[in-house]
């Protein structure tokens, strides 16, 4: 007997065939419809997951990254040499060189930060001042072009810069003024301590997109910040960012060291280390969840293939009395399986590809809530790699299920097969 080539082309016609065959002639139409839509919904509903997690996790990191320091130097609370406590740095400029001669930083900006009351209109928000320099200022890429801009960072020095949550909730448009207290003023001559009231012009309004930077944060020019907040000729720290965030563990002795003693380093990472950690878990867990959602739409081709063996016992037995292989007949009946599994993971991308490009944001906009997930919208971003891991994945299982079945038609006897026909 002459062997033949794996997957000869009779064995993709007899494939197609049965594929096609309706019930009365002993397919399994039905149920190949049902394999297939199972599949196609499995993995569009895993590549949909996936670009929403990918995007979330992008998102999340460029507005932390955009908006906020890769690293914060500060100085740990000490006595000096006349006993007093000191947790400010004074020679900041040389600080500043110092820090910037450490290779792979990018900027510092050394700068002044205090939580005070805002209050306008009636209303009042707790609030973070951060003073900084006009050109420090610029070098903030989400605050520089940020989503939401009023106004020009140019008149910066004129006054103040408030995120869009903060002129919403007190009702504050460009050029109205904006009163900040400070409890932290002056001393009165009875010992007591009166609050610091400053009323500054608004000159700048953004919106990051980050709901708890949006809501809270007011820019002031340095040297007023250090005015107000009784820091004259001293700052709080110093911001600093360098060439690729993610190797900012290996600039925390380096930094500290350029500082000098009582200097302590705050990374990124330290101050989002819960969100990092639970999107790692989320991804984990979610990919999991929908690998077994695919797993089980598959389950569907191994009950097709079953009932299409069955009814096919007659013809798996004339075709191995013509002279087919147990091997021709398991390629016919894998074939059969495989083609429901690629042309549903075909489809399933498509339709999920489809959906995460022009479905899913104006969806996600009437069911997103900012204040709870800290991004202003439903991020989506579809990467080549979430997309060759959800069809590997399909494939994969879609190719494993169907060589049981296959393997089954393959070992039947055609003599008993034959017997009461």
């Amino acid at each position: 007997m002459s062997t033949t080539a794996p997957f000869a082309r009779f064995e993709w016609m007899i494939a197609w065939r049965y594929l096609r065959a309706k019930r009365r002639e002993g397919g399994v139409s039905v149920m190949t419809w049902i394999s297939l839509i199972g599949i196609t919904l499995a993995v569009a509903a895993l590549i949909v997951t996936l670009a929403v997690r990918t995007g979330f996790r992008v998102e999340f990191t460029n507005t932390i990254l955009g908006a906020n320091p890769h690293a914060t130097v500060y100085v740990s609370p000490h006595l000096d040499d006349e006993g007093r406590t000191v947790n400010t740095f004074t020679n900041y400029d040389a600080i500043a060189k110092s820090i910037r001669d450490v290779p792979g930083v990018t900027r510092v900006a050394p700068i002044v930060n205090s939580q005070v009351m805002a209050t306008q209109n009636g209303k009042n928000a707790g609030v973070q001042v951060i003073g900084i320099s006009l050109d420090d200022l610029r070098t903030i890429p989400l605050i520089k072009d940020p989503e939401t801009q009023i106004g020009n960072i140019d008149s910066f020095n004129k006054g103040v810069a408030i995120g869009v949550g903060i002129a919403r909730d007190l009702n504050i448009a460009l050029g109205d003024k904006i009163t900040l207290i400070s409890p932290d003023g002056v001393k009165s001559p009875f010992g007591g301590t009166s609050p610091r009231v400053g009323s500054y012009d608004v000159v700048y309004i953004f919106g990051v997109g980050r709901y708890d930077i949006d809501k809270i944060r007011v820019y002031m020019p340095l040297s007023e910040a250090q005015t107000y907040f009784n820091r004259d000729g001293v700052v709080d720290e110093f911001e600093v960012q360098i060439g690729d965030p993610d190797q900012i563990a290996e600039f925390v002795d380096p930094l500290s060291a350029s500082v000098g003693p009582n200097s302590l380093v705050w990374t990124w990472k330290n101050a989002n280390g819960s969100y990092l950690k639970a999107l790692e878990v989320e991804d984990r867990v979610m990919f999991l969840i929908l690998s077994i959602l695919v797993g089980i739409s598959t389950l569907n081709i191994v009950s097709g293939l079953i009932m299409l063996v069955k009814n096919k016992g007659r013809d798996v037995g004339i075709l191995r009395t013509m002279g087919l292989s147990q091997g021709s007949i398991m390629r016919v009946f894998f074939i059969c399986g495989a083609s429901i599994g690629v042309v549903g993971t075909v489809a399933g991308v498509v339709i999920g590809c489809v959906f995460v490009q022009f479905a899913l944001e104006p969806i996600g906009a009437e069911v997103w809530q900012s204040s709870r997930y800290l991004l202003s919208d439903l991020p989506a971003k579809l990467e080549l790699a979430d997309v060759l891991k959800s069809v590997t994945l399909s494939l994969f299982l879609s190719f494993v299920v169907t060589i049981f079945p296959a393997r089954r038609a393959a070992r039947m006897n055609p003599v008993e097969a034959l017997r009461y026909e």
